[in-house]
């Protein structure tokens, strides 16, 4: 691997870690959707819409534009693309999905993680 990956997966380790229990904590509508596994965490480092109306489509659209925001700026910092910062950051967020909520597995299947959740064979 490297130093290039390396400090990128640091970065999306650490970006992961504070954009999941930040969102959670901020947003009780993000959490009771994660409750209700109307949404989960997908390989892409974006969060997905597993079922849901309206207002779950525009929670998980104002989540990812702020994912992305977030990326945009950990990739040029680290000197990696945004698409290669959200891939490194879903593959940690995917892994740390708690038992009972959802992740889209590498083929594109919702599944409750019940508790070793599918990897992408590319994530380290």
């Amino acid at each position: 691997m490297t130093k290039t990956m390396m400090m990128i997966g640091a970065a999306a380790m650490a970006l992961a870690g504070l954009s999941g229990a930040a969102f959670a904590q901020r947003d009780p509508a993000y959490a009771a959707a994660r409750e209700a596994k109307e949404v989960g965490e997908q390989p892409d480092g974006y969060l997905g819409v597993v079922k849901g109306g309206p207002a779950i489509q525009a929670l998980v659209r104002d989540i990812n534009i702020k994912r992305k925001a977030a990326y945009t700026q950990s990739a040029q910092a680290n000197g990696s693309t945004v698409e290669q910062f959200a891939f490194t950051t879903g593959c940690n967020l995917v892994a740390r999905v708690p038992v009972g909520e959802m992740y889209k597995t590498p083929s594109g299947q919702w599944k409750e993680n019940t508790g070793t959740p599918e990897l992408d064979g590319r994530c380290k």
